[in-house]
């Protein structure tokens, strides 16, 4: 029976290159030289650190610009509030999400069995499996999952026939 899994993953990679890219850049950037500002990147989450919140701001833009133009969605990263770690320095963390929490999954598999299409899906941990006996229908559901506005970031992976 055709089916293709819905995950979302990031590629930690192309994360890494990012934040790289965007350390230098920070680096050689004339009006963040006295902030005192740095990005520490640890696979799971990045800190950004700064002595104002305009420039922790600035730096947050600059990843995202370069997390955007390596490909990577910017909503897949969750930042948290800006707040002090002493002496007059602040930082803001944000998490990598990865994979598909369970009220997540369950909003997808809802608005799949809404949609009237003759499909099957189910949830397994941190994907979700979709498997019909037509292609054209799973074809159909790929273009649905795509247009409802999940909030994640989805890729549709595993196709098989």
């Amino acid at each position: 029976m055709p089916s293709f899994d819905i995950v979302s993953e990031v590629n930690l990679q192309e994360v890494d290159n990012a934040v790289n890219t965007a350390v230098k850049e920070v680096a050689h950037r004339y009006d963040l030289k006295d902030g005192k500002c740095e990005i520490i990147w640890d696979k799971k989450t990045i800190v950004l650190k700064a002595n104002a919140e305009i420039k922790i701001n600035a730096v947050r833009d600059i990843l995202q610009t370069k997390l955007h133009k390596r490909g990577v969605e910017i909503s897949s990263l969750k930042f948290e509030k800006v707040e002090p770690i002493g002496g007059l320095m602040l930082k803001q963390s944000g998490t990598i999400v990865q994979g598909i929490e369970k009220e997540k999954a369950k909003e997808i598999v809802k608005s799949i069995k809404d949609s009237k299409l003759k499909v099957q899906a189910s949830i397994n941990d941190e994907l979700v499996r979709v498997s019909s006996k037509s292609l054209d229908e799973l074809q159909a559901t790929i273009a649905h999952v795509k247009g409802a506005k999940i909030g994640i970031p989805l890729q549709f992976i595993n196709m098989r026939a």
